[in-house]
């Protein structure tokens, strides 16, 4: 087990690396010779690495900035949704180095592990035949409740108090982390991705639901009630009514309520491509139905900036293909709901999709691979 200050200086060198020595210490309240001692078992033991020299701000000479070895493993992350198993293979860093899908042929608990075993065993292989061997931990994410790695609620896959490290953790061979989605992936858009550098931002991601992470003082905000935190919040007061009768709650904005309001505008089934299409290409008998959800996403960016006092918000899911249609009146929406003397809302959007959800599975892999670290262990061979 790391000591108090060795979790602070691998979590540091994590969210904040590569980064000066002088910088490290003044950040961590070390001294120099404190620093260099805590430092030199991670290097030792390959966690670290020592970066080419750059400038330090600080005091304007040559230094080495240390940062975390992407060589120190592989990591797998898995985001489960109700009917497909989306996983990456990534380095150190949460950098992708494979990604690929499969449909779950059920979602009992035995047959989702195996799914998984095989997948992630498949993308490692591709990856290099010498990286199926060093995979040194997997994280899976779902949307939920998850309170201690167990799943109590997974409505999307119908489990309840479901355990699903123990289960996994035999085939991959490799500890195994259980998060919700959305908490996943605002650890990795925190450490590694748009939200990395910044000490406090909102997630908000639109999907299948809608979701919101926190990160405040460089940490991330655990919900005690661990779900329902936005997806029913008013946007629209002649919005449509959601299943549970909320009229224009954050819901209008899921895919499923996206795909059937337009199929009623259009008088057909709608499927996401072509909804694409149709936006794309300006059709008028949808239009309205756009402006409004950009109306009502503009709402919910600013409600959400204005609550939690963090003015950076990061866009993502798989549900925001559509956002670069109706950027500019989002962005109007935004602004027409702060007040005139408020700063700006810094949006930043991460469009990948799937891939960013199974990101941020690998990231709280890394995270919880990097509180396991020994650092009574001789040098890694």
């Amino acid at each position: 087990m790391l000591t108090a200050s060795e979790s602070a200086l691998a979590r540091a060198v994590l969210v904040h690396g590569p980064i000066a020595r002088s910088a490290l210490a003044h950040r961590l309240a070390l001294s120099p010779a404190t620093l260099t001692r805590l430092a030199k078992p991670f290097l030792d033991q390959g966690v670290f690495v020592e970066r080419p020299h750059a400038v330090d701000g600080l005091v304007g000479r040559p230094v080495t900035p240390l940062d975390v070895s992407p060589e120190w493993g592989r990591f797998a992350g898995v985001k489960l949704t109700g009917d497909r198993a989306y996983a990456v293979i990534t380095d150190a860093r949460a950098a992708v180095l494979a990604r690929g899908d499969r449909p779950l042929v059920s979602t009992e608990p035995a047959a989702v592990c195996a799914l998984i075993a095989d997948l992630v065993g498949g993308l490692l292989a591709g990856v290099s035949p010498r990286d199926s061997g060093r995979l040194r931990a997997a994280g899976v994410s779902l949307g939920g409740i998850v309170r201690a790695g167990r799943a109590v609620f997974a409505p999307f896959l119908d489990w309840e108090d479901v355990d699903l490290a123990p289960l996994l953790a035999p085939r991959l061979g490799v500890p195994v982390t259980v998060e919700n989605d959305v908490i996943a992936l605002t650890e990795a858009e925190h450490w590694f991705g748009h939200g990395r550098g910044i000490p406090g931002f909102s997630l908000l991601t639109v999907g299948a639901g809608i979701g919101h992470g926190l990160v405040v003082d460089d940490r991330v905000v655990r919900a005690a009630a661990g779900a329902d935190l936005v997806g029913h919040v008013p946007v629209a007061a002649s919005g449509p009514l959601c299943p549970l009768g909320h009229r224009g709650c954050a819901q209008m904005l899921t895919t499923t309520a996206i795909l059937s309001e337009c199929a009623g505008a259009l008088g057909r089934p709608v499927a996401d491509d072509d909804l694409r299409a149709l936006v794309l290409r300006g059709d008028e008998r949808i239009t309205p139905i756009v402006d409004g959800l950009a109306d009502a996403l503009g709402s919910l960016i600013a409600l959400v900036a204005g609550l939690t006092q963090q003015r950076a918000v990061v866009l993502a899911g798989d549900g925001i293909g559509l956002f670069a249609a109706a950027e500019d009146r989002i962005r109007a929406a935004i602004a027409a709901a702060r007040d005139r003397r408020a700063d700006a809302v810094e949006l930043h959007v991460d469009d990948s999709g799937f891939p960013a959800w199974a990101r941020g599975a690998a990231a709280v892999a890394v995270q919880a691979a990097v509180d396991r670290i020994d650092l009574a262990k001789g040098p890694a061979v």
